[in-house]
Order: structure tokens, then C-alpha cells, then sequence
């Protein structure tokens, strides 16, 4: 039998049972002893589940300057706050704690802040933006971060992007919010990496420079508690419309999944913790309340990992842990630089590093190129020949790309890519538009298209780095298919014109061969992956109407997943893989994610 551990590196592992996706949504609220005053946050919390303290916030009525910490069974009275106040920030430990900002009984907006050192509050320096409602996160009385609210002298209702860093000694202005808000929930045990969430379902991320929007809620919510770390936290309770919630959501560092619901719906509630061990305690239903509930998801156990290989004692069968295809999804984007009308530029890259050149922009063809680092999009050197109908663009780098042919008009150029610039080198032995392309910038791929006349062809030339040569045709001529694959190992999908065909050919570096059909016949596709594990997205079907399909192919068949985000046609606006791929339509970024994954029986050979 073969050993396993020689096939990936892994060392494979001996369990009773297959691994699980994650032991978070299989966690739960449960009561513990209630604080000794009821109140909503309007204050502030710090601390784990079983080492909390929380301090200040609104009573009924008014506002307290009463701390309370709580060691994992009941709660007692601390030393009390230098000043009563509500809607601070708060962050830090049971024995570290620092509340900023907020409103007290004298005014609507304080800068004063104070820290607790595990014995004594006193006053530290203020903050150079008076606010409440703001959020607040960080390591101890000493090192803490403030980001958002309303502001003291801003026109009433409006709200602040303002981000302040703390030292232990002065407040120091850093980047702003992506957008200003308040009353949102905040995640965060240091002042380099904090989670910012809500209203409404809005969610962006600090590293330590800038903040930076990720996924959404799933679920619209202001005041949200919220406890855990910028890439593992938990969004809990809060205010929706209409009415109080108990909903609760998980953060992966990637996307929010409900989990248990609260037993108590509320707003306001104070949290600390992580997002495998969490704490609520009071906050607002129809008045302050003041009972506690703990979150504890299961340990982590078996928990599934890419290319883990394993043995299932119960079934005595190996198994392998890989992405399932099926569960992909889209999402949408940051907006390109320029809008590329009628069709896309030629992509390449991966999803995270991406490049498109060409297109068409405001009724001219253009040679302009963008590059995506995962965040944005910004232009970089253009092309030296503008064109569109995308020549076809080799799955390279962006730093190491090779776009050919194209249409203005119909071109056999080929032009190289070096991460600043583009060079033109040997032309293609046929110019073509709406061809198609894989490979790299040193060994390339090119097959069909359209050439003058117009007349379509299945010719098809390989690429040495140096010269591009014939070999065999494609079975059948068309143009419009999509980029996938190398050099050696490419697919062929559906091509135009009448009838759309919806044959698809796989090279194996020698000839083409003709394979299963996809499940809607169409051209002008968004292609990623590779000949063995593959996605197409939008296109043209026959009678024309755009489309927003998407199918993976498995190697051997096509499945329907769910749709692009917009229908259109895609000529070759599609880069990365099968499991996390980009496509562009117009100015719109859209991104397909694989996170799914499932436990395969494997044999030995």
C-alpha cells in the first residue's frame, strides 16, 4: 500500500471519524450569574470569558461610573470610575483596562479618558477628537486604538471616520475610516488589527496603516456587541429593522456565518472574549438588563484542512480533505479605473494579482492596462498597439504576461509584459480576433478566432518564448472561447457564431479531443483554472442573450453553480483558479470563492 505521506507531504493522521468544517456554528449561549447593575453599553468591556470587567454605561435612568469584574462564575463590585459615562469605548484586560471617550453627565461628548491599572482609575491624556458612540479596541491601558462616532463640534446627526492611536502617553491621528459611522460593533485585542461592523451591515478592517472593507453582515444591525480578534470574532445581538435581535455571527478573517442565537435578544450588551469563547452581559431590551450568557463553541477538533490525508479507522478508508467546486459562489468587487465598454481587456494573473490590458473606453480602442493587488486597481503601463475583442491573454503574472492578436483591426502583434512595461515581439503566423490563450509569457498557447473576411478558424500556435508555430487545429472553428489551462494541458469551451456550440475540447499538448458538452451552449465566457478543474462564467447564448451562468468541470463533466453577479459577455475576462477566480464586466470587479470543503475516499496504487 502506499504511503500516504509521501504523496503531499503530509503525515497522515489515524482518526475515528472525518474531519469537520468548523466547530464554531455548533456552538452555544448559555446563562451565567447576572452583574449587579443592570445597564446598557453604552459602556465599555474588556477581558475574556472568564477574566471580564465591564464599566460605565446607562442605567435606568442615567448614566454610572460602577465597574464590575466578572472570573468566569460571578460578578463583584471593583473601584469605581473617576467619571460616570455612556457610549465610551473600551478596551484592553481584567487587570489593564482603558475607556475613552464617550458622554457623561456634564456634557455630550468627552475627550478625557481613563485607565485602569487593576487597582485605581485615573485620567490619561485626551483624545484630539471629542466623541461617543465610537468604537474601541486594543492590548491595555496603555496601547489602544478609537475609531468612528459623533463627533463634538460636527453638525448633529453626523457621524465621524476619525481613527486615533493611543500610547500610554498621547493620541496620535491615523487613517480614517473607509466610511464614517457609529454605534457599530468593534473586535480587537491590540491597536494594529481591529474589526469595525455595522450599521448597517457594513464591515472593514484595520492592519495597523489603513482600514479596508471586507465581507459584509449578513444581517443589517447597529449596537452591536462584539468580542474576539480582527480575523476571528463574533457580531452580537443589536438593533435591527424593526426590533432587538438575537442573532449572532462568526468571523473567519474571510466572511460572517450565523451561528447560535443569543436566549435574550438585546442591543448594547457588553462583550469580551474570542469568537470560540465568548461573553454577553446586560444591555437594552425594553430597559437595561443585567444577566450574562456565555458563547462556547466545542473544541476544534479533526478540523478540516486542504490536502489533509487521513485515516478513517471506523470505515478503514483513506480519505482526502479538498475543495468542493460545487459550493462556489460570486461576490462583488472595488470598481476598475476605467470603464471598459462593449467587452474586457485581456486578463492574467491570479485573483488577488491581476492583470487586464486592452478593451474598449468611450467609443475608442485602448491599450490601457490595470493591475488589482487584491484591494485595487490601479493603471500601469499601456499597451503599445490598443485593441479589443481581447487578444488572447496567456494565464501568466503580472509581472510576466504575453497578450496576442485583437481587433483595430484585426492584429497578429504579440506583446510582452515585464511588470512596467509591454514590448512587442513576433507576431502571430495568423491575425485573429477573439482567440483564446494559456500558458505562460515563455510558453504559450493560442487557438481559434476570427479572421478577416470574416471567417472563423480552429488554427492553433504554441509559443517558445521567441516564435510562434502551428500545430494541430481545433476539431471544429469559432472564436469566443475561454482562457484556460497551459501550454500542454488546455480546454476549449463553447464558441460562435450560429449555432453557439457547446463543444468542448481539451488539448493534451499534441492534439485536441473532444469532451463532455457544458450545460448551456454559449461564447464570449470568463475562463479559470485548469483542463482538469475548471469554472466558465457569463457569455452569449443562442438566440443572443447575455448570460450570468457559471459551470466547474471536474475533469470529466460540467455542473451548474450559481450565477455571476451581472450577465454579460465576458471575451476572455476571467483569471485564477477554480476555487478563487476574478472576472470584470464594464468597471465591476467580481470574484468567485471556493471555501467549502469536503472528505474524498482515496485508493492506494
Amino acid at each position: 500500500m502506499a504511503k500516504y505521506s509521501d504523496i503531499k507531504g503530509f503525515t497522515v493522521q489515524t482518526l475515528a471519524s472525518d474531519p469537520v468544517d468548523s466547530a464554531i456554528p455548533g456552538g452555544t449561549w448559555a446563562s451565567s450569574n447576572t452583574l449587579g447593575t443592570a445597564r446598557a453599553t453604552k459602556g465599555s468591556s474588556a477581558g475574556t470569558q472568564n477574566a471580564s470587567s465591564v464599566f460605565g454605561g446607562q442605567t435606568a435612568p442615567g448614566f454610572t461610573d460602577i465597574h464590575e469584574q466578572y472570573n468566569g462564575s460571578s460578578w463583584t463590585t471593583a473601584t469605581e470610575m473617576t467619571t460616570a459615562r455612556l457610549t465610551n469605548g473600551g478596551a484592553g484586560t481584567y487587570n489593564s483596562s482603558f475607556a475613552p471617550m464617550g458622554k457623561n453627565p456634564s456634557t455630550t461628548r468627552v475627550n478625557n479618558n481613563e485607565a485602569w491599572n487593576g487597582s485605581t482609575w485615573a485620567e490619561s491624556a485626551d483624545v484630539n477628537t471629542s466623541r461617543r458612540d465610537g468604537g474601541g479596541t486594543g492590548a491595555s491601558h496603555t496601547n489602544a486604538i478609537i475609531f468612528g462616532g459623533f463627533e463634538a463640534d460636527a453638525p448633529p446627526g453626523s457621524q465621524s471616520a476619525k481613527t486615533e492611536i493611543y500610547n500610554g502617553s498621547s493620541w496620535t491621528e491615523t487613517g480614517d475610516l473607509v466610511t464614517a459611522r457609529s454605534s457599530s460593533g468593534a473586535a480587537g485585542v491590540t491597536s494594529t488589527a481591529a474589526l469595525f461592523f455595522g450599521p448597517p451591515s457594513k464591515n472593514e478592517q484595520w492592519n495597523g496603516v489603513a482600514w479596508t472593507e471586507q465581507a459584509e453582515l449578513n444581517t443589517d444591525r447597529q449596537y452591536a456587541g462584539g468580542a474576539g480578534t480582527s480575523v476571528a470574532a463574533l457580531a452580537i445581538g443589536g438593533d435591527q429593522d424593526p426590533g432587538i435581535t438575537a442573532a449572532t455571527e462568526s468571523w473567519n478573517g474571510t466572511s460572517w456565518t450565523e451561528v447560535a442565537d443569543l436566549a435574550t435578544a438585546r442591543r448594547q450588551s457588553f462583550g469580551s472574549g474570542v469568537d470560540l469563547l465568548a461573553l454577553a452581559s446586560g444591555g437594552y431590551t425594553t430597559t437595561q438588563v443585567a444577566n450574562t450568557e456565555e458563547f462556547t463553541s466545542p473544541a476544534v477538533v479533526n478540523q478540516k484542512k486542504e490536502g489533509q490525508i487521513f485515516f478513517n479507522s471506523t470505515t478503514n478508508t483513506y480519505k482526502e480533505t479538498v475543495l468542493d467546486i460545487t459550493t462556489g459562489t460570486w461576490s462583488s468587487g472595488p470598481k476598475m479605473v476605467n470603464n471598459r465598454t462593449t467587452n474586457q481587456g485581456s486578463h492574467s494573473g491570479t485573483q488577488t494579482d491581476t492583470l487586464v490590458a486592452g478593451g474598449y473606453i468611450s467609443g475608442s480602442y485602448t491599450g490601457k492596462t490595470e493591475k488589482f493587488d487584491g484591494t485595487s486597481w490601479t493603471e500601469t503601463g499601456d499597451l503599445a498597439t490598443a485593441r479589443m475583442f481581447s487578444g488572447a491573454s496567456v494565464k501568466g503574472s503580472t509581472t510576466a504576461t504575453l497578450v496576442a492578436g485583437g481587433e483595430n483591426p484585426t492584429r497578429a502583434n504579440t506583446e510582452q509584459f515585464n511588470g512596467a512595461s509591454w514590448t512587442e515581439v513576433n507576431d502571430l503566423n495568423q491575425s485573429r480576433w477573439g482567440l483564446a490563450g494559456s500558458g505562460t509569457e515563455a510558453a504559450a498557447l493560442v487557438w481559434a478566432g476570427y479572421v478577416p473576411g470574416p471567417t472563423t478558424v480552429s488554427l492553433t500556435e504554441t509559443w517558445n518564448g521567441g516564435a510562434w508555430t502551428e500545430v494541430n487545429n481545433t476539431n471544429s472553428a469559432g472564436y469566443g472561447s475561454g482562457n484556460i489551462g497551459t501550454q500542454t494541458a488546455a480546454l476549449c469551451t463553447g464558441r460562435a457564431p450560429n449555432p453557439v456550440k457547446d463543444k468542448i475540447e481539451e488539448w493534451n499538448g499534441t492534439s485536441w479531443t473532444e469532451v463532455a458538452e457544458n450545460n448551456s451552449a454559449r461564447f464570449g465566457v470568463a475562463g479559470f483554472g485548469l483542463s482538469t478543474l475548471a469554472g466558465i462564467g457569463g457569455g452569449n447564448q443562442n438566440p443572443p442573450s447575455t448570460s450570468a451562468l457559471t459551470e466547474i468541470w471536474n475533469g470529466s463533466s460540467w455542473t451548474e453553480v450559481s450565477d455571476m453577479v451581472t450577465g454579460s459577455v465576458r471575451y476572455n475576462a476571467g483569471a485564477g483558479s477554480s476555487s478563487a477566480g476574478i472576472s470584470t464586466v464594464n468597471d465591476d470587479t467580481e470574484f468567485w470563492d471556493v471555501i467549502q470543503l469536503s472528505n474524498k475516499t482515496i485508493t492506494a496504487s
